[in-house]
Order: structure tokens, then sequence, then C-alpha cells
């Protein structure tokens, strides 16, 4: 009869690690690949961003015919632009999108890397996240890189 109690006790015990196991093994696996895809959500909000800086230079570059010399200075042309701000939410493509917080990074904060070269036949601009080895452009003048995404 005693064995029979003991027998119990670590059917128990088994079925219980066994358990635990099993939910330390799905942790394991669900935990990282969450932060996986975190991490890819962040990229592609940065992407993003970084697009519609370009899509600003662009613009600035058609209205003006020059790139801006800093990205702060493209966030007081566009906000001052009353054609911009009557017509941002179609030329980003983003409804209410905020021209001030343009030239950060959405990943921590970081304010776009922005280098103007100007001293070929074509101006060409570099525009980096400083988190990642995202970029827009070329420092060099390649008239081919002007606007190309190292992502696309």
């Amino acid at each position: 009869m005693a064995n029979k109690g003991v027998k119990l006790v670590i059917q128990i015990a088994l079925g219980l690690l066994i358990v635990f196991l099993f939910w330390w093994l799905v942790q394991s696996i669900t935990g990282p690949w969450a932060q996986v895809e975190r991490e890819r959500a962040v990229t592609e909000m940065t992407r993003a961003q970084m697009g519609h800086v370009r899509t600003a230079l662009v613009y600035h570059e058609q209205e003006q015919d020059a790139f801006p010399g800093a990205l702060d200075s493209l966030v007081m042309w566009l906000v001052q632009d009353s054609l911009m701000m009557a017509s941002a939410d179609s030329l980003f493509g983003v409804p209410g999108i905020v021209l001030d917080s343009l030239i950060f990074s959405p990943r921590t904060g970081n304010q776009f890397e922005y280098a103007l070269n100007d001293t070929g036949r074509v101006s060409i601009y570099l525009l980096q996240d400083p988190d990642s080895d995202d970029y827009i452009g070329s420092a060099t003048p390649d008239v081919t890189q002007l606007n190309a995404a190292s992502w696309e």
C-alpha cells in the first residue's frame, strides 16, 4: 500500500515536471521570436520614415531646384509651405503625418544623419539612420544612387 502512495507521488511529480518543461520550451521559442517581430516592426517604421524624408527632399528639390543644406531647414521649409501643409497627407500617403517629427528615427528618437554633396554636376545626398545600417542616397556624386535606398 505504501508503494502505491510513493508511486502516485512520483507520477504526480513527473507530470508537473513535464508540464513545467513544456511551458519552459514554449517560452524559450516564443519569447525570442516576439523580440524579432518587434525589431522587424521598428525597422519597417524607420524605413518608412526615411522614405517620407526622401519624399520631402525630392519635393524640396523640385520646388527649390536644390536639396536643403540640413534636415532642420527641410522641416522649417515644409512647415512654412502652405501648399505642403494642405497636401501633406496625400504627398506622404499617411493621414495626419506630423512634419516636425519627420526627421527623427522611430527606433530611438535620434535625428537621421544627412549630408549633401553638391560639388558635382548633380547634387546628391546621403540620409542615414544612426542606429542601423540603413541609408538612402550616397556620399559620392553617383547619379545612379540618387534617392536609392539600401534596402530596396
